[in-house]
């Protein structure tokens, strides 16, 4: 029995060795093969596992925000042994990456934080449509990672009579340090989308979708007046213009309907009565334009009002149109046709002068509706 004790006893003492034995191979530091840090100093418990009391011992200067540096494996143990860490596993490796975190802005990040702390000041419109130069190009920003706080504009001035801007920023440090200040300075002007001409144009051309381009240009240089593509697509040149010119509403107009020595159809167009006469346009115009036309019958000259390509109505200067469409709804049929056959003729044999021509044909209207209801039928 007593002998079946002991050996009960030496093989929990046995079990216990072992057990410690393998706590202790699990302890044992290991060596990372990357490190990451996110100050300006490397400890002992960045590069190793199981550090213990020793964690905490600085013994490197970590590389620059952002970047990335190399250790020698024999260096870092020659190192850790001054600090009594020995038994270190190497793991076979012969050197370490160590990669100190960072907070980083690009270029892109800091134009669109002074855009926003300069929008709508002094003039200035969206923060969009600000366009801005630097005295430094700002290039790409890195700092400690405990600057985790956005970018506040403490300090913003801007200047209308040379669009000079000052901006300074601060970003709050998390680690409870003083936050960090970034100053920028430069000029700033406000812009506007604007059409431009991708190739010179003649008088009179038109502006097709693919002679456009849309660029942001200097709203003070381009006026308020600048077209959109959609305002000039379809538009026709006034003068010549020069590629890569913004265009202006003063540069461009509606496209002619009506050119000069164009076959054209005159209209006489009143409630019960409509007459055309084949034409020849002494003029170009647009929609709206008053244009002289040589009748092609009478071979005289009329004025009428562009309506549509190739088309110009006479105005006609009479009785208001609601008493001429009471007077003709009246009027029995075969008067209507006989007033139409008189108003024929006087059409055809219209004054030479352009401004009697609508009186001549409203008078004819009028003296053609009293001699045919003179007549009984």
């Amino acid at each position: 029995m007593a002998v079946a004790l002991a050996a009960a006893a030496l093989l929990a003492c046995a079990t216990s060795a072992f057990a410690q034995d393998k706590s202790d191979a699990i302890a044992s530091p290991t060596l990372r093969a990357n490190v990451i840090v996110t100050s300006d100093i490397v400890r002992i418990g960045d590069v190793i596992d199981n550090a213990g009391a020793a964690a905490r011992i600085a013994i490197y200067r970590a590389p620059d925000p952002g970047t990335t540096g190399t250790l020698q494996v024999t260096q870092i143990i020659n190192t850790l042994r001054a600090h009594q860490v020995i038994g270190v596993d190497t793991q076979n490796l012969r050197e370490i990456s160590v990669t100190r975190q960072a907070r980083s802005f690009d270029v892109a990040d800091i134009e669109q934080a002074v855009a926003r702390a300069l929008e709508r000041r002094n003039g200035l419109g969206d923060a969009a449509n600000i366009s801005l130069t630097f005295d430094r190009a700002p290039g790409d920003i890195r700092l400690d990672a405990a600057n985790s706080g956005a970018l506040n504009p403490v300090a913003v001035r801007y200047d209308t009579r040379n669009n000079r801007f000052d901006v300074t920023f601060e970003i709050a440090n998390e680690a409870g340090l003083a936050p960090t200040k970034l100053r920028f300075s430069g000029t700033a002007v406000e812009t506007v989308e604007a059409a431009v001409l991708a190739r010179s144009l003649e008088r009179n051309e038109v502006v097709k979708s693919s002679d456009v381009l849309m660029e942001k240009r200097p709203k003070a240089e381009v006026g308020p007046d600048v077209l959109t593509r959609d305002r000039a697509v379809g538009m026709q040149a006034r003068r010549q213009l020069r590629a890569g010119q913004a265009l202006k509403g003063a540069d461009v107009s509606k496209p002619d309907l009506v050119q000069r020595d164009q076959g054209v159809t005159l209209i006489y167009d009143t409630p019960g009565v409509h007459l055309t006469v084949l034409g020849k346009a002494l003029e170009a115009g647009t929609e709206g334009d008053v244009v002289n036309v040589l009748n092609l019958q009478s071979k005289r000259t009329v004025s009428g009002i562009v309506v549509g390509r190739g088309r110009v109505a006479i105005v006609v200067a009479g009785r208001p149109e609601s008493a001429q469409a009471a007077a003709q709804q009246n009027e029995p049929p075969k008067l209507q046709e006989k007033l139409q056959d008189k108003l024929q003729d006087k059409l055809s044999d219209s004054t030479s002068s352009p401004g009697a021509a609508p009186a001549a044909t409203a008078n004819s209207l009028a003296n053609a509706r009293a001699q045919a209801a003179a007549k009984p039928e």
